[in-house]
């Protein structure tokens, strides 16, 4: 692919230094279509990054596009803070139908404004209400939202340091393999919480992502999970579960934390829950937690109604069969293992590991440098990727749900090129 210098001048002169993703990727997009981005020249990029997983369903899904453009042509509601409007009694009955009670999962649900961040931030604090306590306990390389509440159960330095101020109230706690298989599950974070001595405040809840997305793609076991609850319970803290980039289908169930045969006290959900990229998230917890006074927590944009209108349609459209959605993310999610276990034996000197679920995948390097350059070279193939890992190490897939076969082969054998033209130089 030939790229012709895009004028990045605007950007580069007038918008803050913060911007990040737009330095990997140097053009400017002007439209897309399912797994398709294409720049204002023309070019055509395929999109393993799905909007960090707010994609699930592809860019401008035609069937949630349709919904939403009857929607604002009859004067639907836009905006209504927490008002009853048809749009979110349609979203909270097909909700309830399609995805709660098939679970058999009880909770009430909270719209605590527009992002995960927010929905982090009141699941924290109606643990702390429920339970009288300020202590929270999270896990290393863990990633909870850029918030002040949410940063401080966060594990990544650099975007903690960026608060300007103490975090406080968090304690990590060794994710699932973190001592690579040398220490038993949860042997330290139990003997503090029975040690008198260990100053480790009483907890008012944990709360853990089932795959940490931004800390590496790293996996949390079914049993791990399953003894975390059964110690969340004999301690009598909460458990939460972070699903917002892991919920709503990627690993294949609609929640993540379902092979495990769990049911958390908090869910927080967001990114693909409103189906088409609209700013939507919700705090699901049990009714006997509902402890909120009227507007003690509250946000403007929690009324997002063109966000229902698209997330009522993309459950109806994927979710109302039952298990078709999940059985073929697992599909496809087999499709990429078997193209890892390809360029791993290809670079058996240069992989370090690959691991994942449904549909979303990390393969790293035992040179940490490396991935950032395979991300980058990726990019000039027409293929978009992004990394993470605290040090970007992991090379991240994260195809969009309605991914074909045909795409997905077509962007793994981008990748396997990426890496093999990013190899280090051969010396005899």
């Amino acid at each position: 692919m030939t790229i012709t210098q895009p004028d990045l001048s605007v950007f580069e002169t007038l918008e803050s230094e913060v911007r990040s993703y737009c330095r990997g990727w140097p053009t400017v997009f002007d439209r897309a279509r399912g797994s398709r981005m294409y720049d204002e020249d023309g070019h055509e990029y395929l999109d393993f990054f799905a909007g960090a997983g707010s994609l699930n369903y592809g860019h401008n899904n035609p069937v949630l596009k349709r919904a939403l453009l009857d929607y604002l042509e009859r004067d639907g509601v836009t905006h209504g803070l927490d008002m009853s409007t048809t749009a979110k009694r349609a979203f909270l009955g097909t909700f309830q139908d399609l995805i709660l009670r098939p679970r058999d999962l009880p909770y009430k649900v909270m719209f605590p404004g527009p992002t995960g961040t927010n929905a982090v931030e009141a699941a924290l604090k109606l643990a702390r209400k429920v339970k009288g306590r300020e202590a929270i306990v999270s896990f290393t390389n863990a990633f909870h939202g850029m918030s002040l509440g949410s940063l401080a159960v966060t594990g990544n330095a650099f975007k903690r340091a960026g608060a300007g101020i103490p975090l406080v109230h968090g304690t990590p706690m060794p994710f699932d393999n973190y001592f690579d298989g040398t220490v038993p599950d949860f042997l330290w974070f139990e003997r503090l919480l029975e040690d008198q001595g260990s100053g480790l405040n009483k907890p008012a809840a944990v709360i853990v992502e089932t795959v940490q997305g931004e800390g590496g793609i790293n996996v949390a076991r079914p049993e791990w999970l399953r003894a975390l609850k059964d110690l969340c319970e004999r301690q009598d803290m909460l458990l939460i579960v972070d699903d917002i980039q892991m919920g709503c289908g990627r690993t294949g169930a609609f929640f993540s934390f379902e092979e495990a045969g769990i049911v958390p006290d908090i869910v927080t959900v967001s990114k693909s829950i409103s189906g088409y990229g609209l700013p939507m998230s919700l705090c699901l917890f049990k009714p006997e937690l509902d402890v909120w006074e009227p507007g003690e927590h509250n946000g403007t944009f929690r009324g997002n109604n063109p966000a229902f209108v698209t997330a009522t349609a993309a459950l109806e459209s994927y979710w109302a069969d039952g298990s078709a959605m999940e059985k073929q993310t697992r599909t496809r999610g087999e499709q990429v293992e078997q193209a890892l276990i390809g360029i791993t034996e290809e670079n058996l000197a240069d992989v370090r590991e690959y691991r994942g679920r449904g549909l979303v995948w990390g393969l790293e390097f035992h040179d940490k440098s490396r991935a950032e350059r395979v991300a980058r070279r990726a990019f000039e193939l027409g293929l978009l990727i992004e990394t993470s890992g605290p040090e970007s190490e992991v090379v991240k897939l994260l195809p969009a749900l309605t991914v074909t076969p045909e795409e997905l082969d077509e962007g793994l054998r981008i990748l396997a090129r990426a890496v093999r033209e990013t190899a280090p130089a051969v010396t005899v």
